[in-house]
Formats: structure tokens, C-alpha cells, sequence
């Protein structure tokens, strides 16, 4: 059986590699609850530029879920952070 056309499957880190992790202040990665977790979480992107507009269209909500800094990555290849979100 063929591969599932990109439309019906979640993309591969290949076709979406940049990606936010989500820690506390101790920088361990965040276990969003659910609700949060819906709407927010594992979110991958085809660009930096994507991950970064998203992070900064998002912050706030992900802020009030426990999540005090973020850092991004490439497949696994850290590219910066831990970044802090603050409001200030």
C-alpha cells in the first residue's frame, strides 16, 4: 500500500522541522494540560520564520499554562534558548 498523501497524515519533521520546546523555570520540558495541549501543542513548522511568528502570536496563553521560557529546534539541533516569555 502506498504511502497516505501529506492531506491525511501528520507531517514528517522532515517536511516540518522547527519546533518549540516548552519548559518551566527549572527547564524541564512542559506537559500542557489538555485543554492547552489542543490548541498549543506539537506544533511543527516548515520555517524559523513560522515558528517564530507563532511563538510570538502565542506566548500568552502558553505563559499562563506553566511554560516560563521556550527554546527552538531543528529536527534535534538546538538553535537557540532557553528563550524567556514574559510579558514585560
Amino acid at each position: 500500500m502506498p504511502d497516505q498523501p501529506p492531506m491525511f497524515r501528520p507531517p514528517s519533521p522532515a517536511e516540518r522541522p522547527w519546533w518549540w520546546r516548552l519548559e518551566d523555570a527549572s527547564g524541564a520540558e512542559v506537559a500542557l494540560p489538555d485543554e492547552v495541549h489542543e490548541e498549543y501543542g506539537d506544533r511543527r513548522f516548515a520555517s524559523q520564520a513560522d515558528a517564530e511568528s507563532w511563538i510570538g502570536e502565542t506566548w500568552p496563553p502558553l505563559l499562563e499554562a506553566g511554560v516560563t521560557a521556550v527554546t527552538l529546534l531543528e529536527v534535534d539541533r538546538v538553535v537557540y534558548g532557553p528563550m524567556p516569555l514574559s510579558a514585560g
